[in-house]
């Protein structure tokens, strides 16, 4: 099992609507990160922004996927974040992990976000996922899903905790940016995990703006990132497993949890 894990959060702007403006700015972005990382995380809807406009929807054997899974291959590391997928009549916020041997794992955002009619045009997920990578149990989320902690709950299951790290993708408004930052503390506290959320910055089509606050929280819900707000930019950084481990063993809340029923 490997110890540790590094991630590259890259907190970018979007060009509206231009799936060949994004794919070939985060190719450079890509190209441009030296430092020796596992991990490569892009916002939500990277390739489009958050944009309801279904006509830029890909399959997926899209240009999109392509990318990754060429890119991921070209670096040797697993590259994720979420787009817009239409499958069998529909429409989705789909997450996409993509390994360096380009077999890849998808989560479909669970809550689509009202307050923008999105549940009006994409499908919501009904499956929670959880990516073993690296030795790392790894809970992929999407940006509005981070309001909803019973869908984020880490279930303790013999003695073994569902993951290690939450995952947020995010095009999360500079206006509730404060919500942003309390609800990442409170995942990370209440999970005893490690949270890392890439948030998106500038503006988009419908004049909203971003300011990214993008973070790596550890298990006491302490940010570590240094990337600054309103300012793109790509951090790496080592997680270590053994660390995790030992603040469960010597803080075991999940023990005193409540069980619950999901219904979906």
């Amino acid at each position: 099992m490997q110890n540790t894990i590094k991630f590259t959060t890259v907190q970018a702007n979007l060009v509206w609507e231009n799936i060949d403006a994004n794919i070939s700015n985060f190719d450079t972005i890509i190209n441009n990160i030296t430092e020796l990382t596992d991990v490569i995380i892009l916002p939500e809807m990277f390739s489009t922004g958050f944009s309801m406009n279904t006509s830029l929807a890909e399959t997926m054997q899209g240009k999109t996927l392509q990318w990754l899974s060429k890119k991921a291959a070209q670096k040797n590391v697993a590259i994720c974040g979420s787009l817009m997928i239409t499958e069998n009549g529909k429409f989705y916020n789909r997450f996409i992990w993509m390994n360096p041997d380009t077999t890849f794992q998808k989560y479909d955002k669970r809550h689509c976000f009202r307050m923008a009619n999105e549940q009006e045009h994409f499908t919501p997920g009904n499956e929670k996922i959880i990516i073993n990578y690296k030795g790392f149990n790894i809970c992929p989320m999407v940006c509005y899903d981070l309001r909803f902690p019973v869908w984020s709950r880490n279930k303790l299951t013999n003695g073994k905790y569902e993951y290690d790290i939450l995952l947020y993708v995010a095009n999360w408004p500079e206006r509730r940016e404060f919500a942003w930052e309390q609800l990442l503390i409170a995942r990370a506290i209440e999970n005893l995990s490690y949270v890392i959320a890439v948030n998106r910055i500038g503006l988009d089509g419908y004049q909203v703006n971003y300011s990214g606050n993008s973070a790596i929280l550890n298990v006491l819900g302490e940010n570590v990132s240094t990337l600054l707000p309103n300012k793109a930019g790509t951090e790496t950084i080592a997680i270590n497993l053994q660390e995790i481990i030992d603040f469960r063993n010597q803080f075991p809340a999940q023990l005193d949890a409540d069980e619950f029923i999901l219904k979906l």
